[in-house]
């Protein structure tokens, strides 16, 4: 016991004055000194040989160590044929390349002696050659990996719910000719979302994570992450551009002809769906899986392969955002509009490490942007509406076409109401009179119909004839509340709205029989004074007033058989109306004129059938009219 705790204190003033003399050697020598006077085996000369006997067996023992690794290593790093292509080699190797990092670690607290810091500077470069040599087997695994699979092949699902490649016949050919051609895997298009692409052989793949974890051990965790980078988004750069996307600047976007920008917003959706659910969540796994237990550089070779295509979707996206806000591109907007809201959450998913903040901010912004760019198309509407001129008058009092293209505008949007009430549910309220409860959008809508209700009052008074005026208010009011009536634009405007038209149309009846027809039932009215008049003046009067009838009922018919009434049950409720009210009329005046003997029957054009067949024929319209309904 008391031989043990000697050679203990021995080794501690050994360690003591070694690494003393790695720091100062005066000081060194002064300890020494104090050892030496305090107990004899303390003595300088002892405790200094054994010291130096120490440093030289460590150096001796290193340089014995890296000269063994230096041939270790050498003959892989030398070698002209792919070390992963013996799996005994590769093995071989990175047990080489670990016991070098494991000699790294263990002397690297020693580097301030001279002769061990040479030693380990040699070491460094050893690993140098060799983390070189692992970048060129990782690069060389990726491609050997990638050309397992056919490009012109389609997916074939496995039962694992993943979609893989199959091999070709004419890559099995090319093999057996000695061709090599270098390709890149690319996804073919598809339309089943939940799937996941197996890039790489499984095989591949584990190989690949034990290169990763070296090379992180080796202080080459971005190196590596930079070649893996490279190869992958080759790849998924091409997997898009075979999708048809195109690589568009902003002005290349907006130079397009509108039915170029719809075909290429198509294709877009099909991309960024393919690439936010099937491409990008694949590479996120890869990533996962040969960078295991890294994530920071994970994290780091995902942003490097995924943000240049992610940023290329965007970018488009931004493109039609800040684009011409003409109303027919409403439809396309909210498509991409609604595709990029979809993917948020994608973006969110796989976006989220520290790396990709700034993309996925950027997915948000742009979404907004969109939302902002439809409520401009709104307002550059309602401009269109207003500025619509009141100058030439629809034939026969039809149906206006900008009553056409609003109704239609309105009920296509509708289609998408929810994208819309999302869009608008932080637009400023336009009518304070509105309750609070009353939904953006329905407030918007309601603006709009104001809009075109006032442009087609206004359209109204080109009319020189006041009962044609009511004939053309007629048409649009009942086509607007037949349109909005059971549509999703209807229960945005309410119940009370439609009420509130439909009683409007029906005003606009009314004053067009009061403008039209009042006159000829005053005609046909006679009150007791024409009693005091005598025989002979009645029957004067009568006389003249069936003539006058008869010669205004024909004008009536004439012009407004020309007129054009296109719902044909509001034709058919005007004639009832009509019938009401002139038949009685009309069979009291015939009675009341057969029982003058003076007149007879002379002077009686029209039957009460013949007047009912005359206004069944009136509202049919021209052949030239243009006013019917669509």
């Amino acid at each position: 016991m008391a031989e043990n705790g000697e050679e203990k204190l021995l080794a501690v003033a050994r360690h003591i004055a070694k690494t003393l003399g790695h720091n100062n050697i005066n000081m060194a020598d002064d300890i020494l000194q104090i050892f030496s006077n305090f107990d004899g085996r303390f003595s300088k000369e002892n405790l200094s040989d054994k010291v130096l006997d120490s440093d030289h067996r460590s150096c001796v023992e290193l340089d014995h160590s890296l000269k063994s690794l230096d041939q270790r290593i050498s003959h892989f790093v030398s070698s002209d044929h792919p070390i992963w292509a013996d799996s005994a080699g590769s093995a071989a190797f990175l047990d080489a390349v670990d016991d070098l990092v494991a000699a790294l670690s263990e002397w690297s607290s020693l580097s301030s002696d001279k002769s061990v810091g040479a030693c380990i500077a040699r070491a460094e470069n050893m690993l140098q050659h060799a983390m070189f040599r692992l970048v060129d087997e990782f690069r060389w695994l990726m491609e050997r990996g990638g050309e397992s699979f056919d490009l012109n092949r389609p997916y074939i699902k496995s039962t694992e719910n993943k979609m893989q490649f199959g091999s070709g016949e004419d890559e099995d050919e090319e093999e057996m000719n000695g061709e090599e051609e270098e390709q890149i895997p690319v996804a073919i298009p598809v339309t089943d979302y939940d799937i996941v692409i197996d890039a790489l052989p499984s095989g591949t793949i584990n190989d690949l994570h034990e290169i990763a974890k070296r090379m992180v051990a080796g202080g080459f965790g971005k190196e590596c992450s930079h070649v893996y980078s490279s190869c992958r988004r080759e790849f998924l750069e091409e997997s898009i551009s075979r999708l048809g996307l195109e690589k568009l600047s902003v002005e290349e976007v907006h130079k397009k002809t509108w039915q170029e920008l719809e075909d290429e917003i198509e294709r877009w959706i099909k991309a960024s769906n393919v690439a936010l659910r099937i491409l990008f969540p694949s590479e996120r796994r890869l990533c996962d899986r040969v960078f295991f237990g890294f994530s920071s550089a994970a994290d780091l070779s995902f942003m490097e392969v995924c943000r240049g295509s992610a940023i290329q979707l965007l970018n488009f996206a931004d493109a039609v955002a800040i684009g011409s806000r003409s109303p027919e591109r409403l439809f396309r907007i909210l498509d991409v509009f609604e595709t990029l809201r979809d993917l948020i959450s994608e973006f969110e998913l796989l976006f989220s490490d520290q790396y990709n903040v700034l993309l996925r901010n950027e997915a948000i912004t742009i979404w907004k942007r969109l939302g902002e760019a439809i409520k401009g198309i709104f307002m550059e509407l309602e401009n269109s509406i207003r500025r619509d001129p009141a100058k030439v008058a629809v034939p026969g009092g039809g149906l206006h076409p900008i009553t056409r293209y609003v109704m239609n505008y309105l009920l296509a949007a509708c289609r998408s109401r929810i994208s819309l009430e999302q869009v608008f549910e932080e637009y400023p309220k336009l009518d304070d009179r509105v309750a609070s409860s009353t939904s953006s959008l329905s407030v918007q809508m309601d603006w709009i119909m104001e809009l075109l209700q006032t442009n087609l009052e206004a359209k109204s008074k080109i009319y020189k004839d006041t009962a044609l005026s009511y004939i053309f208010l007629m048409n649009n009011g009942r086509y607007i509340v037949q349109k909005a009536k059971d549509s999703d634009l209807g229960t945005l405007l309410g119940d009370d709205w439609i009420r509130k038209h439909t009683a409007k149309v029906r005003q606009y009846h009314v004053q067009y029989q009061r403008s039209s027809w009042n006159k000829i039932l005053g005609i046909l009215k006679l009150d007791n004074s024409n009693g005091s008049m005598g025989a002979n003046g009645f029957a004067k009067t009568i006389k003249e007033k069936i003539k006058l009838f008869n010669a205004q009922f024909d004008e009536i018919c004439r012009v407004q058989c020309s007129w054009f009434v296109c719902d044909e049950q509001l034709r058919e409720e005007i004639r009832i109306s009509l019938e009401k009210i002139l038949l009685p009329a009309y069979e009291n005046f015939i009675v009341r004129f057969r029982n003058v003997p003076e007149l007879g029957g002379k002077y009686i054009r029209y039957g009460t059938g013949d007047i009912e067949a005359k206004i069944n024929d009136l509202f049919q319209g021209s052949s030239g009219s243009n006013g019917r309904c669509k």
